[in-house]
Parts: C-alpha cells; sequence; structure tokens
C-alpha cells in the first residue's frame, strides 16, 4: 500500500496538486504484483490523478488497475481527513455511490444460476409488500432501469431530504419512500435511471434468498473475491479506514459535507469499499469466480426497449465502445463522493477511481488511466 501526498501540504491542505513521490521507495520495496507495472505508467498516471486533483479540488483518491486479470497497480492520493490530516491510500474505504449497482445486480444474477429468483416474474412474487401497478414489473427490468420506477424528484419532494440522518431498518420500509408514486412510465417501454428502483430489488431479493441482501453479499460476493474491507455504509457504525466527505460550494471553497444515511438505497448506492477491494472485485468478475460465463454474458448485454432500441445498459452495467474496445462500466456520485469503473473483457482489464468530494466527472481520470494501463494512443502526434 502506498501514499502520494501533495507537495504543497506544508503550506495549505487547499491545494491538492499531487506530484510524483515515487524515487521515495526503492523499487525493491514495491509488492510483487506492482513490480510488473512500468514506472512509466505509474508516472503518467501521478500526472493525470495530479492535475484532476488541482482543477477539481479533490481532497482523497484512490485508483487501482487491473492488467492480465490481476490487480496491478493501486495508490492513494490527498487527504481520506482533512482536519486530521490523514492521508488516503488504496484501502482507504469510499462510498462507492451507484457503482454499488454492478455489485448487487452480480448477486441477483448469482440466485438466477441458483433457480431461486425468476428474473421475469412480477416482482409481488418475491415482495408482496410492493404494491400492484397498472402494468407487472420485473426484477429484469428494474436491472435494466426499464421498470418504471421514479429517480429522485427534482425538487426533492417525496425523498430523504439532504443532510438527513433518517435511517431505515429493512429493505421493505425503505418502499414506503415510493412504492405509492404512479410509474413514469410502462414497464419495458423507457430507460428511465432509478435508484429507488434497486431499493425495490433488494426487497426481491430478501424475499428470494430468505436472507439478509447485505448479509448475502459478505457470504457470496465479498468473501470470494477477497474484498476484506467492503460492506454497507452504516452511518451508526464506527468503521476503520473510511474517509469524511466533502462537497464544493458555490465560492469553490471545499467544505464538509452534509449527514447522508444510506440505510434506503444499500443495492443502489449504499455500499462502502477501497481501491484494492474493487479491484479484486474487477478480477473476479473477469476469471468468472463469482458469475459463470454465460451469466456474466447476459449481465453484460444491453437491454431493449419493447420498440426494439438499445438502452447502453445491461443488468446492472453501462456498456460502450471506447478506445476500439467493448467497456463494461458505471459511475457513481452522491453526497461526499464521485466514483467510477471499468472492465475491458477483450483486454482482461480494468480501473477503479474513487475520490471524497461529490459533483466531480470522475470518469475522464478513470478513461484516461485506462488509457495508459492499456498503452492505447491518445490520437495527439
Amino acid at each position: 500500500m502506498y501514499i502520494r501526498l501533495p507537495l504543497s501540504a506544508r503550506k495549505t491542505c487547499w491545494k491538492y496538486a499531487i506530484f510524483s513521490l515515487w524515487t521515495l521507495f526503492c523499487a525493491a520495496a514495491l509488492p510483487a504484483q506492482q513490480k510488473s507495472f512500468s514506472q512509466e505508467k505509474r508516472l503518467a498516471i501521478e500526472k493525470a490523478v495530479a492535475s484532476f486533483m488541482a482543477e477539481n479540488s479533490v481532497p482523497g483518491l484512490s485508483a487501482a488497475v487491473v492488467l492480465e486479470g490481476e490487480p496491478r497497480w493501486s495508490e492513494g492520493f490527498g487527504m481520506a481527513d482533512l482536519e486530521n490530516y490523514s492521508p488516503a491510500t488504496s484501502s482507504t474505504l469510499f462510498r462507492l455511490g451507484s457503482i454499488s449497482k454492478p455489485i448487487s445486480a452480480t448477486a441477483v444474477l448469482q440466485l438466477w444460476e441458483r433457480g431461486k429468483l425468476d428474473l421475469d416474474a412480477p416482482v409481488q412474487k418475491y415482495c408482496p409488500e410492493f404494491p400492484q401497478k397498472e402494468s407487472p414489473i420485473t426484477t429484469r427490468q428494474l436491472l435494466g432501469h426499464l421498470g418504471g420506477i421514479r429517480h429522485y424528484s427534482p425538487d426533492g419532494k417525496g425523498d430523504v431530504p439532504e443532510d438527513s440522518a433518517r435511517h431505515f431498518s429493512s429493505m421493505k420500509e425503505s418502499l414506503q419512500l415510493f412504492a405509492n408514486d404512479p410509474l413514469v412510465a410502462k414497464p419495458g417501454t423507457k430507460f428511465n435511471y432509478s435508484t429507488y428502483g434497486y431499493t425495490l430489488i433488494g426487497c426481491v431479493f430478501e424475499g428470494a434468498a430468505s436472507e439478509k441482501f447485505t448479509d448475502y453479499l459478505r457470504k457470496n460476493v465479498f468473501e470470494p473475491a477477497g474484498m476484506g474491507q467492503t460492506r454497507d455504509d452504516d452511518s451508526l457504525t464506527v468503521i476503520p479506514h473510511r474517509t469524511r466527505w466533502y462537497h464544493k460550494d458555490k465560492s469553490s471553497i471545499v467544505r464538509n459535507a452534509g449527514v447522508l444515511d444510506s440505510s434506503y438505497k444499500i443495492p443502489g448506492g449504499g455500499i462502502i469499499s477501497s481501491a484494492d477491494d474493487m479491484a479484486k472485485f474487477e478480477a473476479a468478475i473477469l476469471a468468472d469466480k463469482l458469475l459463470k460465463r454465460a451469466t456474466r454474458d447476459l449481465m453484460w448485454t444491453s437491454l431493449k426497449t419493447a420498440d426494439g432500441k438499445e438502452t447502453g445498459y445491461g443488468l446492472g452495467w453501462g456498456t460502450m465502445d471506447k478506445f476500439g474496445l467493448h467497456i463494461l462500466a458505471h459511475t457513481g456520485g452522491q453526497q461526499g463522493t464521485s466514483t467510477a469503473f471499468a472492465v475491458v473483457p477483450s483486454r482482461n482489464a480494468g480501473v477503479v477511481v474513487l475520490c471524497n468530494i461529490d459533483d466531480v466527472d470522475v470518469d475522464q481520470l478513470a478513461m484516461q488511466i485506462l488509457r495508459i494501463s492499456l498503452e492505447i494512443s491518445d490520437g495527439t502526434p
């Protein structure tokens, strides 16, 4: 585990330009998995991270790269906690935001493989607490944001208020936020991104598995993948290595983000993890340790609306073509966090970027790191 600190740290904690400090460590001290990751690539990534953090006033950031199916490089930059001057490392825990969704989708597809969940059955088969709608909704549709469930309201009405410490004790209790609202579209007809749809998936999941969602994840996803730190972001629990959360106000001053209890949206945005653990997740999914190859391919295939148009989103994963490669990816953003990760099956590779401030386009940095790691030209002379 290695740390990169801002050279300007002695002068002020509000400047986050990170410069390469690799010369402070001898090559022999590098973990074996990082020795095959060239110094040239490390320096190029450090430069990209430094620029991104400086431009966006990012307090702390962690990143990781998977190559040849194995975690090959990971690093922490800046501060996990500005007030206590605690550095971010590759094992610092960040809120994943919506990149919780691919993890949850993987668990759902495991249940489907094991014959415990019918993806095309009405959700009430497993979650009778959810009221009947004018058209049936299936788990497959929810996974692909085709279920017609609303997302957060632009005016915040009917949602958990910002800076809310309200704790929901169960998936079923969380349904009260949206269960009685009208559908935004007939299921299957329109792509409408919805974190609440994943809260409903949580209720479906627990009914099908006869087990608490977080317990199942720990035993069937986190432990097999070696993700020893990953868990739900329980605001009431003392969790070692969890970062603080930050927000930049209208005057571009970095401040502490408000309170957030994400217990109402664990499957869609309530998991915390580290860059190291997320790299292990990518490696496990690429190696077919969590799902059979055919199931993985199903999960990574774009769904279509009823009129035959591809959505660019599979079962919990976004799909895209970039750099001449087919990429499966997701981003996440919520109070105090911005995240992105991606896998490239054809190259057996992946990237993870997590930072502790909201509203920054971390996906651009993730794609830049991916390009550097895979030695893809940026097209400039």
